[in-house]
């Protein structure tokens, strides 16, 4: 009975609320763990779950009490958000009366800071993408710039297609598919539009000849679309050689937000390029820039000192 309620809301999360699925490979771990864990006290379906044994459970995924590897606390709040789905998913179906997990609450994360570049390390990291002779380079240099020029995702930017970006003069701007699939416009800048002019008219004709024809932007050598993997690869190998450490698959999009705010940038303005559905996840980026502000006052207020 659990695999079954476990794969109608998988089911209803990846169609009616359109979550990745990354997302939803990842919930359904969360799940499989839960209903183990459920199985080991005799329990085969939500309608018979207790509070007790959902607060046990969101207590031995933290501690590995629960019979798998203790999670970290962002792993074990999500596991815990979503279980919590599935407990209200299972009320709104009619499989059950009552939600045992409504007082169980995901534990709280503390706030990290994003990691933030500078505009020399991006610099950097943007002039070696494009080092070296043939298609690759070129696509690699537009695609880390486009990255950075709008704050793109890297799982966005991969996703996009050719017809997604528009580079007539005035008009420049890209289409972006984030999650939940909610589509934001970004406007794209000088440096990136002339980075894509220079791969679509040299590079990405080659690399399509490969392949079967596809509309992706992004092309790998065999021509079809490129992996967030290879992306993520490129995006690592250029910043090796830029002598840039501690990079992430975020590291651009978090430096395009940081950058905007210390420009003066505001920050509701932000969070609309981000594609953030509230301004309180944008609002962790002024945590970083608070730190410019202290330099600045530090440096020229009288009475710093």
């Amino acid at each position: 009975m659990l695999e079954r309620q476990r794969d109608a809301y998988l089911a209803h999360v990846a169609v009616e609320r359109g979550l990745s699925p990354n997302t939803v490979a990842a919930y359904r771990r969360d799940l499989d763990r839960y209903a183990t864990f459920l199985a080991t006290r005799g329990l085969d379906d939500l309608k018979d779950v207790t509070r007790e044994e959902v607060a046990a459970f969101a207590q031995g995924v933290s501690t590995g009490e629960d019979g798998g590897r203790a999670l970290a606390p962002a792993s074990a709040s999500r596991t815990v958000v979503a279980i919590r789905g599935w407990h209200r998913f299972a009320v709104l179906e009619g499989w059950t009366e009552g939600d045992p997990s409504a007082q169980v609450k995901p534990r709280a994360i503390p706030k990290r800071l994003p990691k933030a570049i500078s505009t020399d390390e991006v610099d950097r990291i943007l002039a070696q993408a494009g080092l070296g002779d043939g298609a690759a380079p070129l696509r690699d240099r537009a695609l880390l710039e486009l990255v950075y020029a709008t704050g793109a995702r890297i799982s966005e930017a991969v996703g996009l297609d050719v017809d997604d970006v528009e580079l007539a003069p005035g008009e420049e701007a890209v289409l972006l598919r984030g999650k939940g699939r909610k589509e934001r416009i970004v406007p794209v800048g000088g440096y990136a539009v002339g980075a894509l002019e220079a791969y679509l008219v040299r590079a990405r004709a080659p690399l399509a000849h490969a392949g079967k024809g596809t509309p992706a932007l992004f092309l790998n050598a065999r021509g079809g679309r490129l992996s967030r993997q290879s992306a993520w690869t490129i995006l690592r190998a250029a910043a090796e050689r830029a002598g840039v450490e501690e990079v992430s698959p975020h590291t651009l999009r978090h430096s395009f937000a940081t950058h905007l705010l210390n420009g003066g940038a505001d920050v509701r303005v932000v969070q609309e390029l981000l594609g953030h559905a509230s301004v309180t996840t944008t609002q962790i980026y002024t945590l970083v820039t608070r730190d410019t502000l202290r330099e600045v006052y530090a440096a020229t207020h009288p009475r710093a000192r």
